[in-house]
């Protein structure tokens, strides 16, 4: 099986592309491959159309709370909501989260999903630091309008399915709260290196193959991007492969996942 990891970005770039690892999945073993950088989102269509069969990881918010979806008045479908943030345009988005977060008291005007809560991400309604927001806005609509697959959100094409991915929620895992990243050179180091190094160490380890059911074949040079986008790729590509793998238990999916808010996959060890 084709797996896709893919690092996103709202503003891609030459000096911030998105970010593809392209990997294949056979007899338990997850063999990353070359990498693709995307700096135009035409690329990334493409990819969301190339014909299958294959699963991608994608790090961005593909849906939003349904707290705010009620409280906003927007259409009540993951569908319907997507086109109508998509028709009120980029600056039109930012306006309506902004409006909104005006009129919300302290504390309660940025709402995460319940899976948000699960995986420790923060709220997709977040246009600041970390603009995920945007992310959303850029990416969800792709999603729709290219009609893959996304287990509990949408039934597309059975042969491109699409899994939004997390991939501190990985690293956390792996390393704890260690610092491996960063976009701003100046606040890039030797320790955040070691930590990306001991994250590829983690992942080709026999233990994680004992944990998670499958092996990762894995260069150590992704490690060597201070950015952390390849790495994090590759965490992308190892969440698509967990779900994969229990793809007839509902892609490892609980059964209350929200048909509105979606689901990031909770990796959980096969062994204790």
């Amino acid at each position: 099986m084709r797996v896709l990891g893919i690092d996103f970005t709202s503003a891609p770039t030459r000096g911030k592309p998105i970010t593809c690892l392209n990997c294949m999945f056979a007899e338990g073993m997850l063999r990353a491959g070359p990498l693709a950088e995307m700096t135009r989102f035409e690329q990334f269509e493409q990819a969301l159309r190339a014909p299958g069969p294959w699963i991608a990881g994608i790090d961005f918010p593909f849906g939003q709370s349904r707290k705010f979806i009620e409280n906003i008045g927007w259409p009540r479908t993951w569908s319907g909501y997507v086109a109508h943030a998509q028709a009120l345009g980029r600056e039109g988005f930012r306006a309506a989260l902004n409006d909104y977060r005006a009129s919300r008291p302290y504390g309660d005007k940025e709402h995460r999903r319940k899976t948000d809560e699960v995986v420790g991400s923060i709220s997709p309604q977040k246009l600041y630091g970390v603009p995920v927001g945007l992310m959303f806005f850029e990416g969800a609509p792709r999603l729709l309008s290219a009609g893959v697959t996304i287990p509990h959100l949408q039934v597309g094409d059975p042969s491109r399915i699409v899994i939004e991915a997390y991939p501190g929620a990985l690293a956390r895992q792996l390393i704890g709260r260690c610092a491996y990243k960063s976009d701003t050179r100046k606040k890039q180091s030797e320790s955040q290196l070691e930590s990306r190094l001991a994250i590829v160490d983690k992942i080709t380890s026999d233990t994680f193959a004992d944990a998670f059911g499958f092996a990762v074949e894995a260069r150590t040079g992704l490690a060597d991007d201070p950015s952390g986008d390849q790495v994090d790729a590759l965490l992308c590509a190892i969440q698509a492969t967990w779900a994969w793998s229990r793809r007839d238990e509902r892609y490892g999916a609980p059964a209350t996942v929200d048909p509105l808010e979606g689901w990031i996959p909770n990796l959980t060890p096969t062994t204790v």
